[in-house]
């Protein structure tokens, strides 16, 4: 499905019960919503799903120039609109978890909860620094470049090993992503600023990382709950960055967990580490 979204056109699926609560599912840079395969069928017995290629990834229009944190918000808040979607809970991962912050400051309304899966709050100045040099090297030599890298830094090394067909795939993924959407969204990472904000947010959020994620650390994930009021805390065992792709059941649960009860009208009940 395809529909259009602040000046641009995004590539969609919708999946599970037409009259049931929406998750909308946003993904990182240089993946696809093809992350959330194994995902999808836990949720959509209950929640109807909504997954998007972000702007410059996967099917979704790659347009030029750097993007910001801002306007991939507002692709977002112009997806639902298209939809005739009031309110979603969100759940991003990595750049999706980054945009999902942007929204829980920008568009509160419109969200019903947030879930910050493997995201940072902030980017400091060693971060910055390696996206810049992420797109020069993207630019330079294509997206080639960026394969190796991104899987070895991605998934532990147990998985890389059990798991061949996973990383062909993610290989596949990262190679068939534009140019222009990688480096235009790094310009969006580099801009990070909303750990500050944490304290203020209303939206009730869920902050999820794997114990061996190399981007978004425990270290760096668990102080951000601490900040957010009421936030809830889950680490998943044995997974890297792409959590939801090396342990999908614990991430289903973990994320059923945080929405079946302001579903239901009820407080999130505190997750367990």
């Amino acid at each position: 499905m395809k529909v259009e979204s602040n000046g641009c056109t995004f590539n969609l699926s919708l999946e599970g019960r037409a009259d049931a609560p929406v998750i909308m599912l946003s993904h990182g840079i240089a993946t696809d919503i093809g992350i959330w395969d194994d995902l999808v069928p836990l949720l959509a017995t209950r929640y109807r799903v909504l997954r998007y290629d972000s702007r410059g990834h996967g099917a979704s229009e790659a347009t030029q120039g750097a993007y910001s944190l801002s306007q991939l918000a507002d692709d977002v808040t112009g997806i639902l609109d298209a939809l005739e979607i009031d309110r979603a809970h969100f759940a991003g991962l990595s750049m999706g978890g980054m945009v999902g912050l942007e929204l829980a400051l920008r568009a509160p309304e419109r969200m019903t909860s947030i879930a910050v899966c493997n995201a940072r709050g902030s980017a400091p100045a060693q971060y910055r620094d390696a996206w810049t040099d992420r797109s020069r090297k993207a630019r330079e030599g294509g997206m080639e470049t960026m394969v190796e890298p991104s899987i070895s830094r991605w998934f532990t090394p147990g998985f890389q090993a059990r798991r061949p067909d996973a990383m062909e795939k993610m290989a596949g993924i990262i190679r068939r992503t534009s140019v222009d959407g990688y480096c235009g969204s790094a310009a969006a990472l580099s801009e990070l600023d909303h750990e500050k904000h944490l304290p203020a947010v209303t939206v009730p959020l869920l902050f999820l990382t794997g114990a061996e994620d190399q981007g978004a650390p425990p270290s760096v994930v668990r102080p951000m709950q601490e900040k957010a009021p009421a936030s809830l805390y889950v680490e998943l065992p044995d997974a890297g960055h792409i959590s939801v792709m090396e342990q999908p059941r614990l991430f289903a649960e973990a994320l059923l967990g945080f929405i079946d009860p302001i579903a239901a009208g009820a407080p999130a009940q505190p997750a367990h580490a």
